[in-house]
């Protein structure tokens, strides 16, 4: 069913209550869905353990927890500022003075099918103040055994429009995370991504890097395998209480620094997939 009411958040920071959860599983894999939480999952379980930080966990605010879909932007834009077509545009701030992370986090997606092992959502995107260009994002979530098939699409509506993709999961912290990139973007005073790219640093990290190998995340005895189709990943694990591994279609400020953009109708999508595995003895 359609969601009664869309009430976007202005705060990322605000409490955004998980709602109704509904369960999808596939052998020993879990998923709790909140639809009306940004369309984001809530918890991802294998073999008993979970894998993501929860509502409370997170301080239930809107950005800090769950797994979530960033859309049509992900990370921030730097003051709400881009221009696009030869046009300036100023979206709301919602966080440290700067866009961030899209307006599908903060809204209610609409359930349009949902399965034992699999579930298709679709949000319309505003055209007011929010997100001036209309559109319409759709993800699908698919369980197997030992896996999970996250598929997120944005749609233009009757007008060109900029766009970057990402996935954004509150992983708990792991006991050890396996990443190795060949770039990354600088950060300059204000935090945001800068050009040129240069060689990755140590962390801790809030950064976003190119040309990864795969992710892997071991925890309890298992081993998490990240993969999607972009050589773009932002990772976040300066916190003591989780690790964020993000697949983006571009980088944080990505209208200014690296636009794409989508004809009135064409599509851009992101695929993400999560394997796990066991961890070999030490």
């Amino acid at each position: 069913m359609a969601p009664e009411t869309c009430l976007p958040i202005d705060d990322a920071l605000a409490p955004l209550p998980a709602g109704r959860l509904l369960w999808l599983r596939s052998g020993g894999v879990d998923v709790a869905l909140a639809p009306e939480a940004g369309g984001r999952i809530a918890q991802i379980r294998h073999d008993g353990v979970d894998w993501l930080v929860g509502e409370v966990e997170g301080g239930k605010s809107a950005i800090g927890w769950g797994c979530y879909p960033m859309v049509p932007w992900a990370g921030r834009i730097r003051h709400g500022r881009f221009e696009f077509d030869g046009r300036r545009y100023e979206l709301p701030t919602n966080f440290g003075g700067h866009a961030i992370h899209g307006t599908g986090f903060t809204r209610p997606w609409q359930l349009d099918s949902l399965e034992a092992d699999a579930a298709v959502l679709s949000l319309a995107l505003p055209e007011d103040d929010y997100w001036p260009f209309g559109g319409t994002a759709t993800q699908t979530i698919h369980l197997g055994p030992d896996h999970l098939a996250l598929h997120l699409a944005v749609q233009a509506g009757h007008h060109a429009m900029p766009a970057v993709l990402g996935w954004h999961p509150w992983f708990r912290k792991p006991d050890r995370l396996e990443f190795v990139a060949d770039a990354m973007y600088p950060r300059d005073s204000e935090g945001i991504a800068i050009t040129p790219c240069a060689a990755p640093t140590a962390g801790p990290w809030d950064d976003c890097f190119v040309r990864t190998r795969d992710p892997v995340l071991v925890c309890a005895g298992q081993q998490l395998h990240l993969s999607a189709d972009t050589d773009h990943w932002v990772v976040y694990d300066a916190a003591a209480h989780a690790t964020c591994v993000e697949p983006q279609t571009g980088p944080p400020d990505g209208f200014t620094l690296a636009p794409h953009r989508l004809l009135p109708g064409e599509r851009l999508a992101l695929r993400f997939d999560l394997h796990w595995s066991r961890s070999a003895p030490p």
